[in-house]
């Protein structure tokens, strides 16, 4: 079983950073897929990013490829997202995961979710 807890979130103007954190418990977060995702009101969950067990392998949504980074911590059973060049379309809740299934972009097929944190992005 892992428990995850985002946070880092806030409000931000167009053109800034954030940086997210999801720590997880449990042993098990080194077998882990990790992925971020992200919601805004009135749609449906967006995938952003996710990385593999070692960090080795990463894959990005084209709309944030360039500008988030995603990077991982196993001895801390951590996993970060840095988000610059926000822009007012990045706000969202947004949501980190656990699959053991790989590389996927399918919220379904990810087991363990964090509560969420709120990114607002000003204009």
């Amino acid at each position: 079983q892992v428990q995850l807890v985002e946070s880092g979130g806030g409000l931000v103007q167009a053109g800034g950073s954030l940086r997210l954190s999801c720590a997880a418990s449990g042993r098990t977060f080194s077998s882990y897929v990790m992925g971020w995702f992200r919601q805004a009101p009135g749609k449906e969950r967006e995938f952003v990013v996710v990385i593999n067990w070692r960090g080795e392998n990463t894959y990005y949504a084209d709309s944030v490829k360039g500008r988030f980074t995603i990077s991982r911590d196993n001895a801390k059973n951590t996993v970060y997202l840095q988000m610059n060049s926000l822009k007012p379309e990045d706000t969202a809740v947004y949501y980190c995961a656990a699959t053991p299934s790989g590389i996927v972009v399918l919220p379904t097929l990810y087991r363990h979710w964090g509560q969420g944190t709120q990114v607002t992005v000003s204009s």
